[in-house]
């Protein structure tokens, strides 16, 4: 029985001497085939990662690794705090190289989740606007707006209308009894506009907090693309052009409304009042 036992234990040590053998041999190995090599570090999934989670829980799920320049993914991520604000495109599995191919804006990604489904007989037309009348850059796809219309003061012009075949010259407008001007004024253009897409122009890419809710607003302009009907998209562009367009959230629980637009006088029309 002891020399079996000795026998036993004489068979794991010379397992575990040549074990530990064979990784050296495989460990000069790959140094022997690394020599000369230019290595650099790439990120590497060493756990599963979701399509849609956030690049600021990525940190925890990836390893960082030195592997031959020749081997390096094209468009490998250098940076993961360069990636705020985006989401995994694809579901990430382990072993592959985090490339910035993989990665999208949030509003994209929710733009494949939801499918947007624009009616047949709409427009998609695109508006761009600062971030502060974008709603801070808070759109997503999927969410419907409100759209004002601002517009300063204006000069009355002169149209020519034929009556009776006869030209004749005739205010094109009415300014509420102010003659030779239109007052500036503000008026709630649209409701419950179909938002489709959104995009931030190259710069610092806004952050999120847990709840995704943006607590940095966008640098440069936010594009958004609206569905209208062919109508209501000649009044956004027209209202782009010669006037300034600000969106609002429009849940459906908010009321309609029928109240007319808003001049300097109906603002200060309760303060005049009371004075």
């Amino acid at each position: 029985m002891t020399r079996r036992i000795v026998g036993v234990l004489v068979a794991v040590l010379f397992a575990l001497v040549g074990t530990v053998a064979l990784v050296a041999y495989v460990s000069s190995a790959e140094q022997r085939a690394l020599a000369g090599e230019e290595l650099v570090e790439v990120y590497v999934v060493s756990t599963p990662i979701a399509g849609g989670t956030p690049a600021e829980q990525v940190e925890a799920l990836v390893t960082v690794e030195q592997v031959p320049v020749k081997i390096r993914a094209q468009g490998a991520v250098d940076s993961l705090p360069a990636l705020s604000g985006y989401v995994a495109a694809v579901d990430l599995v382990p072993g592959e190289q985090l490339v910035t191919d993989r990665f999208v804006r949030r509003s994209e990604f929710a733009d494949r989740e939801i499918g947007i489904d624009v009616p047949g007989d709409m427009m998609e037309i695109t508006v761009e606007l600062d971030p502060q009348r974008a709603v801070g850059g808070l759109l997503e796809a999927g969410q419907t707006v409100a759209i004002l219309a601002s517009f300063d003061p204006a000069e009355l012009s002169q149209t020519l209308v034929s009556i009776d075949g006869e030209l004749v010259p005739v205010p094109s407008a009415v300014a509420d009894g102010v003659e030779g001007t239109f007052p500036g004024s503000t008026d709630l253009l649209l409701r419950k506009v179909l938002v489709t897409a959104v995009q931030v122009t190259a710069g610092r890419a806004p952050e999120a907090d847990d709840d995704q809710r943006l607590t940095t607003a966008p640098e440069g302009t936010v594009f958004v693309t609206l569905a209208a009907t062919p109508f209501d998209a000649e009044r956004l562009v027209f209202s782009a052009r010669f006037g300034d367009l600000w969106l609002a959230l429009d849940r459906e629980t908010v009321p309609e409304s029928d109240e007319p637009g808003q001049t300097r006088g109906s603002v200060l029309l309760d303060r005049v009042g009371a004075g």
